[in-house]
Order: C-alpha cells, then structure tokens, then sequence
C-alpha cells in the first residue's frame, strides 16, 4: 500500500497554487487582521507556493539574498519590492475603500453633484 501522507505545508501549498484567488483572499486577510510580521511569514510560504524563494527572486529581479532578508521576521520591504514579490506569484497590490466609508463619501459626493446642477427635471 502506497503511503498517501502529505504534511501540512505541502497540501497547503498545492490548495494555493490550485487556486491563486485563495492565496489572495489569505494575504488580503492577513493584511486586514495581522501585523507586518505576520505578513512576512505569509510571503515566505506563498514563496515556497510559487516556484521557491530562488524562483520568486529571478522573476521579480531581486538579489536572492536580499530575498531571503526582506521575507524574514524583520523584513522591511520598500513598495516597489513587494509589488514585485507579488507580480512573480502573478498577484498585484490593490486599494479598496472601506465599508461604510467608502459609501459615505460616494453619498456626499453624488449629494453635492445633485445640489451644485439645481433641482432635478
């Protein structure tokens, strides 16, 4: 009988490369919820994910040393760093508003458009 064990990284790794959408959703949570450490440790597994640390480094024409030190717990990466990390693991960096912010600030916006044209016809 064939032994069918894969530890945890590994099955965890296949899910994200199987499904990009997914290792999105997870960054974009961590990004919500962790703090910058968190962050680096989620880019070193997604690392492993996408090709390997190596991999990720030529793609995104980056010193594989200095890979290894902008992933690591006291990472600091610049921008243009991380949008390239991410470009090579074929994810990109987005803004998105707020909830309930974002919202109101379209409400005020479409209120004061309607009050500076006049009244409606």
């Amino acid at each position: 009988m064939a032994n069918t064990y894969r530890d945890h990284e590994e099955a965890t790794a296949e899910m994200f490369r199987n499904d990009p959408e997914l290792a999105a959703e997870y960054l974009n949570s961590i990004l919500a919820d962790g703090d910058e450490s968190d962050l680096m440790l989620a880019l070193r597994t997604l690392s492993k994910t996408f090709g390997g640390v190596q991999e990720i480094a030529r793609q995104a024409e980056v010193n594989a040393h200095t890979l290894y030190r902008t992933l690591s717990e006291q990472g600091n990466p610049e921008l243009k760093t991380l949008a390239a990390i991410l470009k090579a693991m074929g994810m990109r960096l987005a803004i998105q508003p707020l909830g309930s912010r974002g919202k109101r600030r379209n409400t005020r916006a479409s209120t004061s458009k309607v009050s500076r044209a006049g009244t409606a016809p």
